[in-house]
C-alpha cells in the first residue's frame, strides 16, 4: 500500500498548483466537545506558498483555535474515482489581528473569487478597512502534507 500511495501523490510542485487553483478547503478544529468541526473556506496562497484565510473574530472557528489550534484541511476535486486529487494539510493555525494582513487576505479572495482585476487591490483593500476590525486571519502553519492524483494510478495502468 505504501507503495501505492508513494505512485499517486503529489509532486510540491503540483500540490502547490492544485492549492493554489481550489476552490475551497475544508477547514477541521476540535470543537467545544473535542468533536473534530469542519467548515468549508475561501483561501489563499501567497508568494511564499502560505495558506491564508479570514474570518469573524468572534466565530466558533477562533474559539476552537484560541483553545487548540491544530487543524487537519482538505482541498479536493474529481468526478469519479480515477479522477480524484487531493491535499490534505496539517499543522497549527496562527490567528493574525494585523489590519493590513487582514485587508490584504481579503483582496486576494476577491481576485480569486470574485474576479476582482488586480488593479484595484489597493482600493478594496483601503475600502475594507473598517470592516477588517472585526475581523482575524488564519494562517496556516504546516507540518504535514499528503497529497493522491488518482490519475496517475490509471495512467500507469494505461487507462
Amino acid at each position: 500500500m505504501a507503495n501505492d500511495r508513494a505512485s499517486i501523490a503529489l509532486t510540491d510542485a503540483e500540490a502547490d498548483e492544485f492549492l493554489r487553483s481550489g476552490r475551497t478547503l475544508v477547514l477541521v478544529t476540535l470543537g467545544p466537545d473535542g468533536v473534530p468541526d469542519p467548515v468549508p473556506m475561501w483561501y489563499v496562497v501567497d508568494d511564499d506558498g502560505v495558506v491564508w484565510m479570514r474570518t469573524y473574530a468572534k466565530s466558533q472557528k477562533i474559539v476552537n483555535i484560541e483553545r487548540d489550534p491544530r487543524f487537519s484541511a482538505l482541498v479536493e476535486d474529481g468526478e469519479r474515482y480515477a479522477e480524484l486529487r487531493g491535499v490534505q494539510l496539517t499543522g497549527t493555525v496562527a490567528l493574525v489581528d494585523d489590519v493590513d494582513r487582514i485587508c490584504e487576505v481579503f483582496a486576494g479572495l476577491m481576485v480569486k473569487y470574485e474576479g476582482l482585476d488586480p488593479v484595484h487591490v489597493p482600493d478594496v483593500r483601503a475600502a475594507y478597512r473598517a470592516r477588517a476590525a472585526k475581523q482575524c486571519a488564519l494562517r496556516l502553519d504546516v507540518t504535514r502534507v499528503v497529497s493522491w492524483d488518482h490519475g496517475k494510478q490509471a495512467a500507469a495502468r494505461g487507462t
